[in-house]
């Protein structure tokens, strides 16, 4: 059995990948859908030695398979948001502290102790239904930040700017995260000039507005907001991890997350440094799941270990996926 506790203290390659050949031989053994899904590509512990040669489920599988690797009774079970008469993933979660301590631990890692930050979250979407493991992840961080005025701010814009202005004024750490529209509301009505807060984007128009590429939007709000820079989150129902940006859209993971860029055309192999392809991830978390998730995203990778999301496939450019379907 593999010592959970383990995973988020995963820091080196080396520690990675021999966490993640344990994890792929567990899940081997543990999820019927993801041995099948092997076995239909003739992959199995004894002719999978390295990361590359690990196969990566297709994300819509949490669509129409119940994706597990235990028999223990889920804790949580989180869902995707959708449109009408679209089918939705679902992730059962049979170990709610180890999603605690991956999105807590991630925060750290990239933004330290989460008690030195007022947060203030704009996520209206997301609050609108049940199941988001966002809203879990956020609500939980504002529990944690333990500051009198954490919140989530739902259709109340000017009562967030009042609290998040006089806080940056007074010079206190603060965290806004909000869903793209959301933060386009902010600007289009206020123009601030933050100076001690963060700005996060967690990505999404959601059906509210046009989709805008990435620099159009974070132009849109650096010059709203007065900052330099928009963060971003990089995270989704299927992956117990989250990936965070500093700015530039550049994202970079946890040490127990892992992303790979496999060839459109060849799902089995993967794309140089530099070359789009669709994202692969590795979250080392989602041990009780699937941990080798083919995702529906497109991005690069950068030569230290960072990356870009470019975009998403359609329905068209999803033929590399297709091959893999039981």
């Amino acid at each position: 059995m593999i010592n959970t506790a383990k995973i988020i203290e995963v820091r080196s390659e080396d520690e990675f990948e021999s966490m993640a050949l344990d994890i792929f031989r567990y899940q081997l053994k543990n999820n019927s859908i993801y041995a099948e899904f092997c076995h239909y590509l003739e992959r199995s512990s004894s002719n999978v030695k390295e990361l590359k040669e690990i196969p990566f489920l297709p994300i819509h599988f949490f669509k129409t398979k119940k994706v597990v690797s235990t028999t223990s009774d889920p804790q949580a079970v989180f869902s995707s948001s959708g449109t009408t008469g679209q089918a939705t993933s679902s992730h059962y979660v049979t170990d709610i502290r180890l999603y605690e301590q991956s999105y807590t631990k991630g925060f750290e890692y990239f933004y330290g102790d989460v008690s030195q930050y007022c947060i203030l979250a704009v996520l209206p979407s997301y609050l609108e239904r049940s199941g988001s493991s966002l809203i879990y992840m956020v609500n939980d961080l504002i529990e944690k930040s333990n500051h009198p005025e954490s919140g989530f701010y739902l259709n109340e814009i000017d009562r967030l700017v009042d609290t998040l202005t006089t806080l940056d004024t007074k010079g206190k750490k603060v965290l806004l995260i909000g869903v793209s529209f959301a933060l386009l509301d902010i600007v289009e009505k206020h123009r601030l000039r933050l100076k001690n807060s963060i700005v996060m984007e967690t990505g999404g128009m959601k059906g509210r507005r046009k989709e805008l590429i990435r620099t159009e939007l974070h132009d849109l709000l650096k010059k709203g907001f007065g900052v330099e820079v928009i963060h971003s989150e990089y995270g989704m129902t299927e992956l117990l991890s989250q990936a965070y940006s500093k700015g530039n859209g550049i994202f970079e993971t946890p040490p127990w997350m892992k992303f790979m860029i496999r060839d459109t055309e060849d799902p089995l192999s993967f794309m140089p440094c530099g070359k789009t392809g669709g994202i692969n991830v590795i979250d080392l978390a989602n041990i009780n799941s699937c941990s080798f998730i083919a995702t529906q995203d497109l991005g690069k990778m950068n030569e230290d270990d960072s990356f870009e999301i470019l975009g998403r496939f359609d329905n068209a450019d999803v033929r590399g996926c297709n091959l893999l379907v039981l």
